[in-house]
């Protein structure tokens, strides 16, 4: 048997990390500002993560959502008090589709209604719902289109008022930083009008955070910096470092009930543990704050470069767009300087390093950048 091709493929494995470095079978160092599509948070094999890890492997990896399961309770503690959402309730799951289908599920269970609004060059993930959400027909199957979902312009309240005043919507999905689609930010008095608007028509607003949330904008949550709160909020990726798991953040008006969502694996106790780990870390060592600090000089320094078309982002979720393609710049990049990242489409090159990324290693890319561009 072989893998079923369909993601191309680099000429290098990574068999080690540390901190914002991978290592390849050869021991060739690589300076890693992808992390895996943002899902290295706290860097490769930190040494709390490791541990909290191997500790939780040693006593018990998995038992069923039946019974009692206490490190539950503590994420829910961790996560509720370091973003801010005390009061809401937690969900846990296995990804950022699942988490963006539940959530989808939750609107429609609390509205008794089942369209969705969705924006333009959304990604919310690849199963059925999630898909359904996304505007992308490269990834959008026939049997995957509904009806039930419509899509306006990123940025046009008036077209957004105009759908939902149809009383026919159960919810918004919006991501903090849309970042397949190139790092683009919705504003923050977009992000007001929209939970005005949203309010005003009793309609859910989810705030998809799976890539843009746990610190990576330089507040816990991209959609905070306008000020708002969502009535649900996704979340996966750098949740745990590196092992599968998503949550949903629900707000106390959505009333739970018994067999409205499910899961097999998701808040697994390993999960768990590699998720309270994270959150200490972010915690004990600023990365919020780093991310905020070190991202900004980033953007500051990209935006003196003359050659870029332009820099978009916020905290360390950046796009640079560039004149010429994206992907030979990336394989320059890496095969000629060892430095991961990412693209989101033809000219834009994506960083996604973990937050623990310090000014030199920002300078490291800054130099390798400017050199090959």
């Amino acid at each position: 048997m072989k893998m079923f091709d369909v993601y191309p493929l680099y000429d290098i494995e990574p068999v080690r990390g540390c901190g914002n470095y991978v290592y390849d079978k050869d021991g060739v160092e690589y300076l890693d500002l992808y992390g895996g599509h943002a899902v290295i948070s706290i860097g490769h094999c930190h040494p709390h993560y490791v541990e909290a890890v191997q500790r939780q492997v040693a006593q018990l990896g998995f038992y069923s959502n039946s019974v009692q399961n206490s490190l539950q309770a503590t994420l829910a503690e961790k996560l509720g008090r370091v973003s801010g959402y005390t009061d809401y309730s937690l969900f846990l799951c296995n990804s950022g589709a699942e988490a963006n289908e539940n959530a989808i599920k939750l609107a429609s269970f609390h509205t008794g209604k089942r369209k969705l609004l969705a924006f333009k060059a959304a990604f919310h993930g690849r199963t059925s719902g999630a898909v359904a959400a996304t505007d992308n027909p490269k990834i959008v199957a026939p049997f995957n289109r509904t009806e039930n979902v419509e899509f306006v312009a990123l940025g046009d309240i008036e077209a957004v008022e105009a759908r939902l005043a149809t009383g026919e919507f159960c919810a918004v999905i919006i991501e903090g930083i849309q970042g397949v689609a190139g790092i683009h930010c919705p504003t923050d008095e977009f992000f007001v009008a929209l939970r005005e608007v949203t309010a005003k028509y009793g309609v859910v607003l989810i705030a998809d955070e799976i890539q843009s949330g746990y610190g990576r904008s330089g507040d816990f949550f991209a959609h905070q910096h306008s000020g708002i709160k969502a009535d649900i909020i996704t979340v996966a990726k750098g949740i745990a470092n590196g092992f599968p798991m998503g949550g949903v953040l629900i707000a106390p008006h959505i009333e739970p009930k018994y067999g409205m969502l499910g899961t097999t694996f998701g808040g697994n106790h390993l999960a768990c543990a590699a998720a309270i780990a994270v959150l200490e870390v972010i915690e004990s060592e600023n990365l919020v704050e780093n991310a905020r600090e070190v991202g900004q000089y980033l953007i500051d320094e990209l935006k003196k470069i003359p050659q870029l078309v332009e820099v978009r982002g916020r905290g360390l979720m950046i796009g640079i767009e560039i004149a010429g393609s994206a992907s030979e710049m990336r394989k320059r990049l890496l095969f000629e300087r060892h430095i991961f990242t990412g693209g989101a489409g033809a000219t834009t090159v994506r960083l996604l390093p973990a937050l623990t990324l310090t000014k030199e290693q920002a300078d490291i890319f800054i130099t390798n950048f400017k050199e090959l561009i």
